[in-house]
This record gives C-alpha cells, sequence and structure tokens, in this order.
C-alpha cells in the first residue's frame, strides 16, 4: 500500500505517517500561511489609513504662512517699537499678523550702507539681530525664535508666531578680508540667520548687484568661498538684488535649493530686481524657491514710470509730506494716496497684479517654486487691496481663486528650502 507524506510524494509505507495526518498538517500550514497573509494585508491597511490620516490632518491643519521678508526689525531697534503690540502706522506688528493668518516672518538685518561702514556696519547688523532675539524673549509664550521648519511648525501648532532672521546684503559685514567674512558668516549662522542675500542694492565682497556699480559683473571668487561655506553650514544662499551674472555664478556654485527672498518676474514687470524667465526656470530646476515681492513699483513697470512723472511734475505738492510723516513707510503710503488725487488716470497696480507674478513664477518653476516675500515695513507701497499683513487673507483667497498652490505659496515650499539646507547632499 502507498501513503501520502507530507512532501506530496508517493513513498513505501515505511514513512511511518497516514494520509489523513498528513492532509491535517498541510492545512494547519495553509491556515498559518493565510494568517499570516491577512496579517499583513491588515499591516499595510493599517499603515494606508494612517497615512491618509496624516494627509488630512495637513491638509486640515491651519496653514503655515512665511513671509521670507519684512523690515520690521529697523524700527523694532531705533524706536523700541514691540510688534507683539499693536504699532502705529507701517505694515506689519503681531496683531495684524494674526488677523491676515501670517504665522512666521525673517526679520530682516538691513544695514543701510550710506549711515554704517566697515566695523560700524558689522555692530549695525549684530543690534538688529540682538533686538529681534530680545523681543522674542520678551514674549516666551507668543514667539519663537526659530531656525528650522519643526520649530516653524510646532510654533504654528502652539499658536506663536515664528521668527527666523536673514541678513539682507553681504556689506553688513562690515570688511572684505576673506578670513574675517568667513568667520563672521559662521558667527551669523550661530546667532541664528538662516539666510544671507549675496548683495543689497549696492556690490559687497561676495558679488555684484543688479543696481551696483558694475551689474555685468558675477560673484567674486570670495563669493564662491562663502557659497559653500553656506552649503556647508546649512545657511540658504539668498539671490535677490543680485546681478544676473552673479545668479549664475550663483547656481553654478551651490550644492543646496536656493531662495530669492524677495524679487518677482521681470517678464510682466522690466525692472533689474526682478528675475527673468530662465532665472526662475532654474530656481525651480534646482529646488529653490522665488517669493513674489509686493512693492507697486516693482510689480507694475509701466505704473512706476506714471508714478516718478506725477512726482517729478507735482514736486512742491510732496515735499511738505517729509515733515508730517517722520516714518517713510507711512510717508510713502501718504505720497501713493496723494499722487492718486494728483492723477485719478494713475491706474496703480492691484492685488490682481500681484497674483500675476505668483502665477508666472509657479508657471516657470512649478508648485514648489513660489513663495512669499513681502517687503513690508521696507516698501512705500502696496497693491491696491493690500494695505498692510492684516489683509493677507485677501491675497490667499485670490491665489486660490485662480487655481494656484495656496498652501505651498503661504509656507510649506519655505520650509521645504530651509529643510533641504541640512538634508544629505546626493554624491555627484
Amino acid at each position: 500500500m502507498l501513503l501520502v507524506c507530507a512532501t506530496g510524494a508517493c513513498r513505501e509505507a515505511g514513512c511511518g505517517r497516514d494520509e489523513d495526518a498528513v492532509q491535517a498538517e498541510d492545512e494547519a500550514a495553509l491556515d498559518l500561511a493565510s494568517v499570516a497573509a491577512r496579517a499583513a494585508d491588515e499591516r499595510a491597511e493599517a499603515r494606508r489609513v494612517a497615512e491618509l490620516a496624516e494627509a488630512q490632518a495637513r491638509a486640515d491643519a491651519p496653514i503655515v504662512a512665511i513671509d521670507t521678508h519684512v523690515d520690521t526689525t529697523q524700527r523694532m531697534l531705533d524706536d523700541g517699537d514691540d510688534p507683539f503690540s499693536a504699532l502705529e502706522g507701517g505694515h506689519l506688528d503681531v496683531p495684524r499678523m494674526r488677523a491676515g493668518g501670517l504665522t512666521a516672518a525673517f526679520f530682516s538685518i538691513y544695514v543701510r550702507p550710506s549711515d554704517y561702514r566697515g566695523e560700524a556696519a558689522w555692530q549695525r547688523a549684530l543690534a538688529l539681530i540682538g533686538r529681534v532675539r530680545e523681543v522674542a524673549e520678551a514674549h516666551p509664550e507668543e514667539a519663537s525664535l526659530c531656525t528650522d521648519a519643526p520649530c516653524v511648525r510646532e510654533a504654528a501648532r502652539d499658536g506663536k508666531i515664528a521668527m527666523l532672521m536673514g541678513v539682507e546684503g553681504a556689506h553688513a559685514l562690515g570688511t572684505d578680508d576673506p578670513d574675517l567674512v568667513l568667520e563672521r558668516i559662521r558667527a551669523l549662522h550661530r546667532l541664528g540667520c538662516r539666510y544671507i542675500t549675496i548683495t543689497w542694492s549696492v556690490d559687497s565682497p561676495l558679488g555684484h548687484s543688479s543696481s551696483g556699480s558694475n551689474p555685468a559683473a558675477g560673484l567674486t571668487s570670495l563669493g564662491t568661498r562663502a557659497v559653500r561655506l553656506m552649503n556647508e553650514l546649512g545657511m540658504i544662499v539668498d539671490i535677490s538684488h543680485v546681478s544676473d551674472q552673479t545668479f549664475w555664478d550663483v547656481m553654478e556654485t551651490t550644492t543646496r535649493p536656493v531662495l530669492a527672498s524677495h524679487s518677482s518676474a521681470r517678464s510682466l514687470a522690466d525692472h533689474p530686481r526682478n528675475m527673468r524667465d530662465e532665472m526662475i526656470r532654474a530656481v525651480g530646476e534646482n529646488g529653490g524657491a522665488v517669493c513674489v515681492n509686493f512693492y507697486t513699483q516693482f510689480i507694475d513697470a509701466d505704473y512706476r514710470g506714471r508714478r516718478r512723472a506725477i512726482e517729478f511734475r507735482r514736486r512742491r505738492a510732496f515735499e511738505p509730506l517729509e515733515a508730517q510723516y517722520p516714518n517713510w513707510v507711512d510717508r510713502g503710503q501718504a505720497a501713493f494716496e496723494l499722487a492718486q488725487e494728483l492723477d485719478p488716470d494713475l491706474d496703480p497696480p492691484t492685488l490682481q497684479t500681484l497674483v500675476d507674478h505668483f502665477e508666472k513664477v509657479v508657471a516657470l518653476a512649478g508648485p514648489g517654486g513660489a513663495c512669499l516675500g513681502s517687503d513690508f515695513d521696507g516698501v512705500p507701497e502696496l497693491p491696491v487691496g493690500l494695505r498692510d499683513v492684516s489683509e493677507l487673507g485677501a491675497l490667499k483667497d485670490a491665489l486660490a481663486a485662480r487655481g494656484l498652490p495656496v498652501r505651498p505659496i503661504f509656507g510649506e515650499n519655505v520650509l521645504r528650502v530651509l529643510e533641504a539646507q541640512t538634508a544629505p547632499v546626493p554624491s555627484p
């Protein structure tokens, strides 16, 4: 007689097991395999459900909104203003940030080169940094001084304002000595600054500006070393203000995504402060982002010509504003309103003009390539429909109406660029 063994092969009776026992073992093995398969399916389903829940939670969570360039720091230091109180005039304070839904901002460490040169420029930069840190420390329940993306996200979850810092222009380093320049970049990083703009409107030891003495020139040899050091430290290289050649030299040098902290599209408004289409496209390919500047005269070049002409022709009408408005931002707003009274056909740019620039950047750099770079408290005029940060919700609605990616533009793109500064760099 033949018996069936566990292997299914036919053997002689010497195997010692009958057919029923073997069949029972086979069925038990199948049951175990089925249980294991069901368990694996259940684990996969649990992971899928958890991932969907996490994605839904992100979608339902309040928008993390980051402005990469506000100049409120000047009045914080010079006038002793505390932005956590309602401030008179200007574009930004924390009550208005909350009203507009802005949860984080890079406070600009900007040193006016006509007022501070050499070592005085460096000391001014340190004083501005000190003031930002002082204000943050004075409001532990309302503010977080942040240097990375997790801190910004946590601050938003906790209902706090995330305060970050960026240095506008390497002239603030106060020296062209190579060793000292590099040491001061390290010091800025230690103090919490997370970007340096290679130039402001003047050339710097690192490179040439779009409005400097030689806008056809590019990054200096020291600038190349500085970009590499910033990549190493995890500090964003900011390419707003720079000459076109400086931009391309930076793109050839950097190993990490860059940021244009406050620049708009030159094909829509021909101004050297804005970026050409191919530059915006290159930033997108680099994984970086272009944070659109809100200034009226940067987003509408035709208006800029009309606006400058009316102020030239009727300059006597504008002269009393100097004494009436000590704060230059408020003086700029008064001049803006006066210009419209003097020329009812002035036709200033509106919120929709600003949205055109966001739309252009997204078309060229992709949905990950656009962000907010208002220049609040650093420009004298804003588009009609966006008087200050409290009206930022109107911009969010206008972006959504155009079908543009609001959450990435308002903050996620900047967080991704910030995270990329410390991520492992892929091997070439």
